[in-house]
């Protein structure tokens, strides 16, 4: 390559790097689109692989901003637009792109986001109950403080799959009437009181659950994903592929139904639209059977990658299916968004 690869971030590393990139298969000439820069780890590794362009977006400023070498190192094959994924069919027409080759996403919260204290992500480090990637609009902190102890129980136990969702809510509602809940610590001591602290023998804190909720919900995560799968459905060349990593059930459960959907491979036809179902001419052939896990050495290195799973899809020339959330097994604790 005519410009070098800037080094990567050291505070995250893209997991599952070579099985994305063989799932992808960059070639000469492609487009293509990382849908979570991050670090910038997805795009580095494709650019490095393919004299091809690449569109990276992110909805957190503080990764754009953080992406500016790598764009400048490549100005005329990588173009960093700030922007959701759910989004990435405008802002790739935006950008004079109207199909690709590929997509890839990383899905969840960064290494670097749970790392600063002051975003709020992470319930080890002391910091504003925040949790917003956009850095706008309603924090954790607006949630915790004014939502109903029905709706915290929804939430909690829907996307945090927490089983003792309603003491959690209800401890959090008498936590708020002493005083407000503005921090990461202050939301642990309230989920603490409710379940308990962390024993030795607990594989997880008491309040992993209720901080993934809360992450997911404020940045409504889940439908987000749904959105993006279909938006790469609809950019995808006949042949491109999509490569998904996913990090915990409610995620790969999205991603495995979209993907079986789009593969004819339903076991009934969809109660929304009739007629869909086993049968249905495939919009997506699998790239590998199932879903792959990262390595025993890539998890030794990196424990995040230890709930990775990546499943993949190449493109056929059939037309996208409408997307319906429900269809595939995404969870509402309210009503959907327009």
């Amino acid at each position: 390559m005519a410009s070098p690869l800037p080094s990567a971030d050291a505070r995250h590393r893209p997991v599952m790097l070579a099985e994305v990139l063989s799932a992808l298969t960059p070639r000469d000439g492609g487009i293509y689109i990382d849908g979570t820069f991050g670090a910038g780890g997805y795009t580095r590794a494709i650019l490095g692989a393919a004299d091809c362009k690449v569109l990276a977006i992110d909805r957190d400023p503080d990764a754009i901003r953080g992406g500016a070498p790598l764009a400048a190192a490549f100005p005329d094959r990588l173009t960093l637009v700030e922007g959701r994924f759910s989004d990435m069919e405008d802002l790739a027409q935006g950008s004079g792109i109207t199909m690709i080759d590929g997509a890839a996403l990383d899905i969840g919260v960064s290494s670097m986001q749970i790392d600063e204290a002051e975003r709020g992500f992470s319930f080890a480090k002391d910091g504003p109950l925040d949790m917003r990637m956009e850095q706008s609009g309603p924090s954790a902190a607006d949630v915790v403080n004014q939502a109903e102890a029905d709706h915290l129980t929804r939430i909690i136990g829907i996307l945090g799959e927490e089983r003792k969702a309603r003491p959690i809510a209800h401890a959090i509602v008498k936590a708020r009437a002493e005083a407000p809940i503005l921090t990461t610590f202050a939301l642990v001591r309230a989920v603490e009181r409710a379940i308990g602290r962390q024993r030795p023998q607990d594989r997880i804190h008491p309040a992993t659950r209720t901080f993934q909720a809360l992450r997911i919900y404020v940045n409504r995560e889940l439908e987000e994903l749904g959105y993006a799968l279909a938006a790469a459905e609809r950019l995808l060349k006949p042949g491109g592929r999509l490569a998904v990593v996913t990090f915990h059930s409610l995620e790969d459960r999205i991603v495995k139904r979209f993907f079986a959907e789009r593969s004819g491979k339903l076991p009934s036809p969809s109660r929304h639209m009739p007629g869909r179902g086993e049968g249905e001419e495939a919009r997506f052939i699998p790239v590998f059977r199932g879903h792959q896990e990262a390595s025993e050495a890539e998890t030794a290195e990196n424990p995040r990658a230890r709930s990775a799973k990546l499943r993949a899809g190449e493109r056929t020339a059939a037309p996208a299916l409408p997307l319906n959330l429900e269809d595939i097994a995404v969870p509402s604790v309210e009503g959907r968004r327009n």
